[in-house]
């Protein structure tokens, strides 16, 4: 049984940061495509980044230069370094994980919060 577990969302100030962690059990990160999504209400949810097995990376355009995805192999956790954050990145994020034979996983969402 894969689990997917996030933590790290909360309420910052805009152009302050957060750090989300994504802890798997049931399966190995660096085997897995991992991801973290975002949805907003009313909005559909959207890729924020993602991770590959082989480790190379890509982002959305609203939060490249500003998001790192990364991952430890070693605590089997992914990461979302959130820097410069903007109101409209306010959402409930998910982790995401696909496996070798294409079958997906999702955690329970995390929410972010960006307000003065």
């Amino acid at each position: 049984q894969v689990q997917l577990v996030e933590s790290g969302g909360g309420l910052v100030q805009p152009g302050g940061s957060l750090r989300l962690s994504c802890a798997v059990s049931g399966s190995i990160v660096s085997d897995n495509r991992m991801g973290w999504y975002r949805q907003a209400p009313g909005k559909e949810r959207e890729l924020v980044a993602a991770i590959a097995a082989g480790s190379s990376t890509n982002s959305g355009d609203s939060v490249k230069g500003r998001f790192t995805i990364s991952r430890s192999n070693a605590k089997n956790t992914v990461y979302l370094q959130m820097n410069s954050l903007k109101p409209e990145d306010t959402a409930v994020y998910y982790c995401n994980a696909v496996d070798w034979m294409g079958t997906s996983y999702w955690g329970q969402g995390t929410q972010v919060t960006v307000s003065s």
